[in-house]
C-alpha cells in the first residue's frame, strides 16, 4: 500500500489491533495488548505514514485521552452511532451498542449481504444481527472462551491454566486434556444453540449470512457448519468502510 489515506485502531479489553488503510484495501494488521496503548506509541504509528484520518472503535474509555493526544493534528473520527454506518439502527438506545459491534454491522453488510449474523470471539464473545431490512435489530452477549477457563484455573487449585488448541477427544486422559474438551466443544455448543434460537426467532424461512471474526473465531468457527466464513479483520474493515462514508 503505497499511500495509506486512514489509521485504523479496533480497542478492545484485551487487545487493540491497528492497520493502515486506504478506501479500498486494508493493509496489514497488527496486535498489541490494550494496556500498551499510550499516547507515545500512537505518535510512533503514525510517524511510518502520512495519515489524514484515525478511525477509532474504542469500548475502553480510559484509552480515549490517549489517542486524543497521541493522533494531535489528525482529523480523528469515533465509531458510534451517530455517523453513517451504512447501516440503519432499530434499537432503543443505540448510544449504548459497542462501537466494535457497529463496525461489524457496517463491515459484514458491505462484504457479504444481509439478513446477517457477527459472531465475534473476543473477550466476551458477542452475537450481532442485521436483519433483511439493512437494520442493527441487537445481538447477544455472553463470556469469552478464555475468560470461562481462566475462571477454573483461578477458582480451584488443582486444575492448570491453558493454551486452548482443538482437542484429541471428547473424552479427556488428563486434567489438561478434559478441560480441553469442555472448552472448545462445550463452547462450540454455546455458539451454536444461540444461532439456532436466534434463527429461529428472528430469520425462521430466510438464509442468513453468518461470519465469524476475533481471536478464537478460527479455533471454535473453523469446524462449525453454521459459520460461513471467518474473517479474522471483520472489524477493522468496518472501520475501513465507515471511513469512506464519512470523509
Amino acid at each position: 500500500m503505497n499511500k495509506p489515506t486512514y489509521l485504523l485502531i479496533d480497542i478492545s479489553n484485551s487487545f487493540t489491533k491497528l492497520a493502515f488503510a486506504s478506501p479500498r484495501r486494508l493493509g496489514r494488521s497488527q496486535r498489541i495488548a490494550t494496556r500498551d496503548l499510550t499516547a507515545e506509541y500512537v505518535r510512533h504509528i503514525l510517524k511510518r505514514r502520512d495519515v489524514k484520518l484515525v478511525v477509532i472503535s474504542s469500548v475502553v474509555p480510559d484509552k480515549n485521552s490517549a489517542l486524543k493526544s497521541g493522533a494531535r493534528g489528525r482529523d480523528l473520527l469515533w465509531v458510534s452511532a451517530r455517523i453513517d454506518l451504512g447501516v440503519g439502527i432499530d434499537y432503543p438506545q443505540p448510544e449504548t451498542i459497542g462501537a466494535d459491534r457497529l463496525a461489524n454491522a457496517a463491515a459484514v453488510t458491505t462484504l457479504y449481504g444481509f439478513p446477517a449474523i457477527v459472531v465475534d470471539f473476543g473477550t466476551a464473545v458477542t452475537f450481532d444481527i442485521v436483519s433483511e431490512k439493512k437494520r442493527y435489530i441487537g445481538g447477544v452477549i455472553a463470556p469469552g472462551l478464555e475468560s470461562m477457563t481462566n475462571f477454573l484455573y483461578q477458582r480451584t487449585a488443582l486444575l492448570p491454566k491453558l493454551s486452548l488448541k482443538e482437542p484429541r477427544s471428547a473424552v479427556g486422559k488428563s486434567t489438561a486434556g478434559a478441560m480441553m474438551a469442555g472448552a472448545i466443544y462445550g463452547y462450540r455448543g454455546l455458539v451454536r444453540e444461540i444461532l439456532e434460537r436466534i434463527k429461529a426467532e428472528r430469520f425462521p424461512r430466510k438464509r442468513v449470512k453468518i461470519v465469524a471474526t476475533g481471536g478464537y473465531a478460527q479455533l471454535i468457527g473453523r469446524q462449525m457448519r453454521e459459520i460461513e466464513s471467518v474473517h479474522p479483520n471483520l472489524t477493522l474493515e468496518g472501520l475501513r468502510i465507515v471511513a469512506g462514508l464519512n470523509s
